[in-house]
C-alpha cells in the first residue's frame, strides 16, 4: 500500500484531490475504504465528489481501474480473456471486446514474454500402430466427453528457449480437460495430460474417442495400448 502510494506522488509528496481519489478507488478494492481515506489523506465527501465527477468525464473510469488493478495483481501475465473472467468473479458483466479495447487504450499487454508459437511437427511416418481417421473433418459433438483432441504445439522465447505445450481439450466445448509443458518434446509431455484427462472423462456414459496428427507420440505402444484399457478409440487427422 505505501508503494502504492508513492507511485501517485508528483516527486514533492504532494497530490491532488483528483489523484488521491483515483488512488483511493483503486486501493479500495485490497483494503477498508476508511483505512484507505486515512492514509490517502483525503476526507470521505470529497473521495465521493471526485469518483462522481470522474465517472461523469469517463464512463469507464471504474472499469479501466479495475482492469489495471487485476492487470498489476498477476504480474502483467492476463490477457483480457482470463481479465473478462476475473471481472465476473468479482461480479462485473462485460463484453470481451470491451476488456480488449481498454487493455489496448491502457498499453495492458499480457503476451509479456512475447513467444513465438506454430504447430510442431513430429515425424509422421509408421512408427508403431496407426490409427483409421474416423474424425473425418466432423469436429463438432454436442456430448461432452465424446470426442478430445490433442496436438503438441512449438513457443519459441525471445531469448531463444524453445517450450512444447500440450493440450488435451473437449471438443464439446472447447474446454482444456488437461495440459503439459515441457523443454523437450518428449512421450512424458504427450502422455501425462492424456493420464490426466483420462481420470476426467472415465465415469461418460458414451465411448471417447481421442484425436491427434498421428505424429509419433501417438503411434507408440504405451499410447495405444492405454487407450485400448479404457475402451476408447485413438484416430487421426489428416494433415492439412
Amino acid at each position: 500500500m505505501f508503494k502504492k502510494v508513492a507511485s501517485f506522488s508528483d516527486g514533492s509528496g504532494g497530490l491532488s484531490r483528483k489523484a488521491q481519489a483515483a488512488l483511493s478507488f483503486e486501493l479500495k478494492e485490497t483494503f477498508k475504504l476508511k483505512d484507505v481515506l486515512q492514509k490517502v489523506g483525503i476526507p470521505e465527501s470529497s473521495y465521493h465528489y471526485h469518483i462522481k465527477m470522474m465517472k461523469k468525464e469517463n464512463p469507464d473510469q471504474e472499469l479501466e481501474v479495475s482492469i489495471q488493478s487485476i492487470f498489476e495483481e498477476n504480474n502483467g501475465n492476463y490477457g483480457y480473456s482470463r481479465i473478462k473472467l476475473e471481472l465476473k468473479n468479482r461480479g462485473v458483466k462485460v463484453n470481451h471486446k470491451k476488456v480488449q479495447r481498454i487493455m489496448n487504450e491502457l498499453g495492458l499487454k499480457g503476451d509479456k514474454f512475447r513467444l513465438k508459437s506454430r504447430k510442431y511437427s513430429s515425424y509422421k511416418g509408421t512408427t508403431g500402430t496407426v490409427a483409421m481417421n474416423r474424425i473425418n473433418r466432423r469436429f463438432h459433438t454436442n456430448v461432452c466427453y465424446q470426442k478430445l483432441t490433442t496436438d503438441i504445439t512449438e513457443f519459441k522465447c525471445s531469448d531463444g528457449v524453445k517450450l512444447y505445450l500440450n493440450p488435451i481439450m473437449d471438443m464439446f466445448n472447447g474446454e482444456i480437460l488437461s495440459y503439459g509443458t515441457s523443454k523437450h518434446p518428449t512421450l512424458e509431455l504427450a502422455f501425462k495430460p492424456l493420464e490426466e484427462a483420462l481420470e476426467i472423462v472415465k465415469e461418460s456414459k458414451f465411448r471417447t474417442t481421442v484425436h491427434s496428427d498421428q505424429g509419433w507420440h501417438y503411434q507408440h505402444n504405451k499410447w495405444v495400448k492405454t487407450l485400448k484399457e479404457y475402451r476408447f478409440n485413438t484416430v487421426s487427422i489428416p494433415a492439412n
